[in-house]
């Protein structure tokens, strides 16, 4: 069996898992998130933990249950605790706000970029210069942090733009002036 689909997953108390047809649903308050199991994959729900089983031993469905049962995980991590993912803003009159579902950009162009904040999605800014993007679904909360990193990518020479916070940015040295001798004089 796949070393990661037979791991059962722990629920942690006030999240309720449950299975709806050929989907599992996760959910904790107000916050549920689905996850549609593919065919050849089955779950079980027990007391305080859920396990998955395949049918066959083919390479795709060996695949897809260590793959099933690490996005169940991750969802029943998430509505638990949120996942967050850190921005950082570089650069001289670069800032951030929020406004309502807005984020209200100020990176260097002639104009200001309003970015929508998805359902799902808190994003927080510190400092007018650091944004936490945090939500129950990890892929969510990565795809945003990636699409807001995207509208002012760092870039290599000054360091200058949207990067992540544990991100290194290798600068990259600048064009060596005239020397003297060298000049061609």
């Amino acid at each position: 069996m796949s070393r990661i689909g037979r791991m059962p997953i722990d629920i942690p108390s006030g999240v309720n898992v449950k299975v709806q047809g050929r989907s599992v649903v996760v959910e904790k308050g107000k916050v549920a998130l689905t996850h549609a199991l593919p065919p050849g994959i089955s779950v079980a729900v027990g007391s305080g933990a859920v396990s998955f089983t395949r049918e066959g031993d083919t390479r795709q469905l060996r695949a897809l249950h260590g793959l099933t049962r690490a996005l169940v995980a991750n969802a029943v991590k998430g509505v638990h605790q949120s996942f967050t993912r850190e921005l950082e803003i570089v650069g001289i009159g670069y800032k951030a706000q929020v406004q309502g579902r807005t984020l209200n950009l100020s990176l260097g162009f002639s104009h200001p970029i309003d970015f929508p904040i998805p359902d799902g999605i808190e994003i927080k800014v510190d400092k007018l210069t650091r944004l936490v993007v945090s939500g129950a679904d990890r892929q969510l909360v990565g795809q945003v942090a990636a699409e807001i990193r995207g509208l002012r990518p760092p870039e290599p020479y000054k360091g200058k733009g949207v990067k992540y916070v544990d991100e290194v940015i290798k600068k990259k040295a600048g064009k060596a002036g005239k020397t003297g001798a060298a000049a061609g004089a």
